[in-house]
């Protein structure tokens, strides 16, 4: 079979590889570059458990093809935290126990920053709609809308302390 070559931003950095036109995101993420914090599990775009964000929209690596992200800006939990330190949002799912068996989570974290990206102030119906494409199958997901609303609440803060700051250093 034919390979092309792809060349992918990835949590900021490129990685380049030759790839078939079918191949997956999901299968370049774990098999060719070992970002394995993409989860495999339905490949059919059902559970979520491989969410990835594309030009931070949240999408389903397990059905996105490798080829199509060329050029494109790829967000994978790895390249969440930032420095050593964790994203709100994974502080948020440790401290709220929001993780239970794990696999889930990375999608799930993923989904919510894409949620929160566009909705900074989300209610809980807006957290659960947002989520709703990502399956849980070890809770009955209020810790991880929980989590979601407290991480929220952090960000939100955390921006209104740096607007008091740029305000106040320009009085």
């Amino acid at each position: 079979m034919t390979r092309y070559p792809v060349s992918l931003q990835i949590n900021g950095e490129r990685y380049d590889a030759d790839v078939a036109p079918d191949t997956s995101l999901l299968d370049v993420l774990r098999d060719e570059f070992g970002l394995t914090g993409t989860k495999t599990n339905c490949l059919e775009a059902e559970c979520g458990v491989c969410t990835v964000l594309l030009d931070g929209k949240a999408v389903n690596a397990c059905i996105t093809l490798a080829l199509q992200c060329q050029g494109r800006q790829i967000l994978t939990i790895e390249g969440l935290a930032h420095g050593g330190e964790l994203h709100p949002l994974q502080t948020a799912f440790i401290e709220c126990g929001a993780v239970q068996c794990g696999y889930c989570i990375p999608g799930m974290i993923l989904t919510a920053k894409s949620l929160l990206d566009t909705q900074p102030d989300p209610d809980e119906a807006a957290i659960r709609e947002g989520l709703a494409g990502t399956l849980c199958r070890c809770t009955g997901y209020q810790k991880i809308v929980d989590a979601v609303a407290h991480a929220a609440r952090q960000m939100n803060q955390q921006q209104s302390q740096i607007k008091t700051t740029t305000t106040g250093d320009r009085q």
